[in-house]
């Protein structure tokens, strides 16, 4: 296990913004929702506008359920609020047509942590036969750290959290990002960004990241955050 693939309760970007991020978001916080209006602008925004972020929608889990394999999602390239629109739309007609909710192929937990394991068992390490339904063990083998951290972040997402605001940093298949997490009144969503000592961070892939249930609260926010701040 490898401390660097990821670290919980971090600073990041919005420390340069609030000076205790981790109560900006608080329902009792003074002008709380300029402080998301902001934030929104700095970390999805922006990044947007220069073709850099994905939305991911996730679903799959259910009724306690968090089996990697049962973890489904779709991405959407997110350049404009309309691309966002056109997400909800998808999954809002699935649902009135009672019919199976996008996805694809690829699975965003399975496949990483099934290759975790395949090669930490080609490197001699023991690994038990329950470890792939036992995520607290998964720090045992190397990127098993950065797989459990994603893990939380996804399962907080379907299920809640009460915590409004973490910052973590965790290591990804585009390299280390910042995860912003908000559980708010207005909708729970994870925004994954460059750290910000990257040098490259302008040009480097963002993620939006949120359940299905989501997408009309988050749509409304945004849409509200564009409306505020279209003239900066």
């Amino acid at each position: 296990m490898s401390y660097t693939e990821a670290k919980e309760h971090t600073q990041g970007r919005l420390n340069a913004l609030f000076a205790d991020p981790y109560r900006a978001f608080e329902n009792q916080t003074d002008e709380r929702l300029l402080h998301v209006h902001v934030m929104l602008y700095m970390l999805l925004a922006r990044p947007m506008s220069r073709g850099n972020m994905t939305l991911r929608v996730i679903h799959g889990w259910e009724n306690g359920g968090f089996e990697p394999d049962d973890l489904q999602h779709l991405d959407y390239p997110l350049h404009t609020l309309e691309d966002f629109k056109r997400a909800a739309r998808d999954f809002e007609q699935a649902a009135k047509q009672n019919a199976p909710l996008p996805t694809e192929n690829l699975s965003i937990l399975a496949t990483p942590l099934a290759n975790a394991i395949a090669e930490a068992q080609a490197e001699g390490q023991v690994v038990m036969d329950d470890i792939k339904t036992t995520p607290a063990r998964w720090p045992a083998f190397e990127g098993g750290l950065a797989l459990y951290t994603l893990f939380k972040m996804y399962h907080r997402l379907v299920y809640g959290e009460d915590d409004v605001y973490r910052c973590s940093q965790c290591q990804t298949p585009h390299g280390p990002r910042e995860i912003h997490e908000f559980h708010l009144e207005e909708g729970e969503f994870a925004l994954l960004v460059p750290l910000s000592n990257d040098a490259n961070a302008k040009e480097a892939p963002g993620l939006l990241v949120l359940h299905e249930s989501q997408l009309q609260p988050i749509e409304k926010l945004l849409e509200e955050s564009v409306s505020l701040l279209h003239d900066f």
